[in-house]
């Protein structure tokens, strides 16, 4: 297996050869790929030339017993322990698809107006997060509620190790509140699940027989122009071997949103098939369970008093707002860690 240094070589002598650019979304891939290697290379190096440069100047102030500097080394030391536990969390996506973009779908549990309105809440929390992270999404298929909220909908997110830090998020996600849309001002509990799935490129190798599959073509629904809704440009592919059904609309060309179904159905079909091979990433696949009581693996609770747990890691934080608004680097952080560990214990 390369190491990343000889991968960033790799990647560096493929963007540098003649026609790199000729085909740009493979290009593009290549790009944010080396981009991640660099996150990761870059601060070790970093941080490795720091300290070479602290121990040398703690032996100069050692021999000449400098009290300023040897103070001055003490306090470089504590920015260099934050370093090393940053470079330390980001070694922990590691996986093989970590580094890949990805598709972020949200689902509406059971609840009705109450869970489609949850599952919008959800949006806007991730979308928020990621403009806090520098990430970039597109729309590829949504689904209104038929009163308030989404029934579901699908992002393709781009950024540095976007699987790795989402696929923290698949499961069940519970809200407990007083219900807006209940005229008695009871408390309510609602559901919606999150799904995280890598984005491939043309180096998964996915037999997907014309058979297996039915085609659908229909008007796009929800906010996306005048042209969206004229014509039957949006796409739903159903396969009937594993079930799945994937769908797009977020481009008025047809040909672009069957380019765009059937690179999620893809990435759908390699996830499962990695499933029968690895137990431990199946069982992080399919921890969404049923989207109802019992199979949340986060809960918000605004009444009666405002806490937000993660029911694997037991990681809390009292400032829903906060958390809400996006800033979910904690629960992501605490359960990178947790997942490292279990993984750990697991190769013992």
């Amino acid at each position: 297996m390369p190491t990343k240094i000889s991968l960033r070589k790799e990647l560096e002598e493929k963007i540098a050869s003649p026609g790199f650019w000729d085909k740009p979304d493979s290009a593009k891939s290549v790009v944010s790929q080396l981009s991640a290697i660099k996150i990761v290379i870059d601060p070790v190096q970093k941080t490795q030339a720091q300290i070479d440069d602290l121990l040398e100047l703690f032996e100069m102030a050692a021999d000449e017993n400098d009290a300023d500097t040897l103070a001055s080394i003490e306090a470089d030391l504590e920015k260099l322990d934050k370093a090393c536990s940053a470079i330390e969390l980001t070694g922990t996506l590691s996986g093989e698809n970590d580094m890949r973009n990805c598709f972020f779908s949200i689902h509406a549990g059971a609840g009705g107006t109450e869970s489609c309105d949850w599952a919008n809440i959800l949006l806007r929390m991730y979308t928020r997060y990621f403009q806090r992270n520098g990430y970039t999404y597109e729309e590829m298929d949504i689904t209104p509620g038929e009163e308030a909220g989404i029934r579901s909908i699908t992002l393709k997110v781009s950024g540095p190790f976007a699987f790795g830090k989402l696929s923290c998020e698949i499961g069940v996600h519970r809200l407990v509140r007083i219900s807006p849309f209940d005229s008695q001002k009871r408390r309510h509990t609602s559901f919606s699940a999150v799904d995280v799935v890598p984005e491939f490129d043309e180096d998964v190798e996915v037999e997907i027989d014309e058979k297996d599959i039915r085609l659908d073509t229909y008007r796009a629904s929800g906010a996306g122009g005048q042209h969206v809704n004229k014509t039957s440009s949006a796409v739903r592919i159903t396969h009937f071997p594993t079930g799945i059904v994937v769908q797009c609309q977020n481009d008025r060309s047809q040909h672009k949103n069957r380019a765009e179904a059937f690179g999620m159905l893809k990435a759908k079909i390699y996830m499962m098939e990695q499933q029968k091979r690895d137990a431990e990433v199946a069982k992080l696949y399919s921890s969404k369970g049923e989207i109802a009581w019992g199979s949340q693996i986060r809960s918000y609770v605004l009444q009666p008093y405002q806490m937000i747990k993660d029911h694997r890691t037991d990681y809390q934080s009292g400032n829903v707002n906060a958390v809400l608004d996006g800033e979910i680097d904690d629960f992501i952080e605490s359960y990178l860690r947790y997942r490292a560990e279990k993984k750990n214990k697991v190769s013992k």
